[in-house]
């Protein structure tokens, strides 16, 4: 197997190309100590996955190291520490993650669905084979922002900041709106949405905005996100070089797609850079996501700041700086709408994870002090 070397990354490492550094090496010491061998995760499969190592990739059981908490299931990107030996072999510690892109489970309970790990790119993709979902992309945004400014999740479930993902939104099949002013406008329309983030149109048909694309992700992780249909596969194929993700055409009447992607798969890309394509989301419900909901509506908590009131709800308050916003036109009502949408959404999943968290803490207590009763009942059988 040959390894290519990436750039920043340590060159003499067969992981290299994954992106394994110096500071990885350095958090996986005490393993290799243990005679444990440091891996990646590029696919996982009903309680299996595949880790690429030193030493080839490997199919491992993640039995020994599945949690309670959903959140710190392995992953796709995730580093882990795998037994070199034994059948079946073993992912026997997860490391430390540096970010993670995170959604509520689609049966919208009080649990969080962990998508991609150690992710430097997220790239939001948008088809223009259909019209925008202003909303749905501002919603992809907000789980985006959160991953960028909260802390990422460690294997031991503590948490720690310094690492950031960057936001980036693709615009799709761009050779679908040829005029060069329509698509001039529909780039300017999501700026005004995502402050701060780029927006690129890209075309695999044509080539148009590959190669800046290519150089965005040449270095990294990225996670490539989007509906079914959005051209998530072939745009990873493209890069590649190769039809290594197959794909099918969407649909004609409403340009949506089948979900051809089952699960989530990590590439290394030949120019350099890490690539994890997923399928298609259905739901991207909101988790943990009030700091990612604050970014992308920045200029309306910039204006609530402005209001006569600190806990004004902007309904019909006087003295209310959002609501003059509207008024003057400078704000659109839809944008107010989907900022209160996704705030409650959020609030309500967090309240149900509080929930969650106290039921959990009670069964325990319970639990220990069942044990505890049934000790002290076999001592003082024993003592009769």
């Amino acid at each position: 197997m040959s390894f290519p070397n990436s750039p920043g990354s340590v060159p003499s490492h067969p992981l290299a190309p994954y992106g394994w550094d110096d500071a990885w090496a350095d958090i996986f010491a005490p393993y290799a100590e243990q005679g444990l061998l440091p891996g990646r995760v590029v696919r996982v499969d009903r309680g299996l996955c595949d880790v690429v190592t030193p030493a080839g990739t490997l199919r491992a059981d993640t039995a020994f190291v599945v949690p309670r908490d959903p959140m710190r299931i392995v992953c796709t990107g995730d580093w882990v520490a795998v037994d070199p030996d034994g059948d079946p072999q073993f992912v026997r510690a997860l490391l430390p993650r540096r970010t993670a892109f995170v959604r509520s489970t689609s049966s919208q309970r009080s649990e969080g669905q962990v998508l991609a790990t150690n992710i430097d790119h997220i790239v939001i993709c948008v088809s223009l084979a259909v019209e925008l979902d202003l909303g749905r992309l501002e919603r992809f945004l907000a789980l985006a922002m959160s991953a960028t400014a909260g802390a990422a999740l460690l294997g031991d479930g503590t948490s720690s900041a310094g690492h950031e993902a960057q936001p980036l939104v693709l615009l799709t099949k761009a050779d679908l709106v040829p005029d060069a002013t329509t698509l001039s406008h529909l780039v300017q329309d999501i700026e005004r949405i995502a402050p701060g983030v780029q927006v690129l149109p890209v075309s695999s048909a044509t080539g148009e905005g590959v190669d800046v694309f290519g150089a965005i992700v040449g270095s990294g992780t990225s996670v490539l996100l989007g509906t079914s249909g959005a051209g998530k596969s072939t745009l990873a194929n493209t890069l590649l070089g190769a039809d290594v993700m197959h794909v099918q055409e969407a649909r004609e009447v409403d340009g949506k797609g089948r979900h051809t992607t089952t699960t989530r798969n990590l590439l290394v890309l030949p120019g350099g850079g890490v690539l994890i394509d997923t399928p298609g989301l259905r739901g991207v419900g909101l988790w943990d996501a009030q700091a990612g909901v604050g970014q992308v509506f920045s200029e309306i908590e910039d204006l609530a700041r402005q209001c006569r009131f600190h806990d004004c709800g902007h309904e019909a308050e006087p003295g209310c700086a959002v609501l003059g916003a509207i008024e003057d036109g400078s704000l659109a009502e839809r944008r107010l709408d989907s900022y209160r949408k996704l705030l409650r959404e959020n609030h309500r999943i967090a309240a149900k994870t509080d929930a969650r968290l106290r039921s959990e803490t009670l069964r325990e207590w319970k639990r220990r002090g069942a044990e505890g009763r049934e000790a002290m009942a076999m001592k003082r059988g024993r003592t009769r």
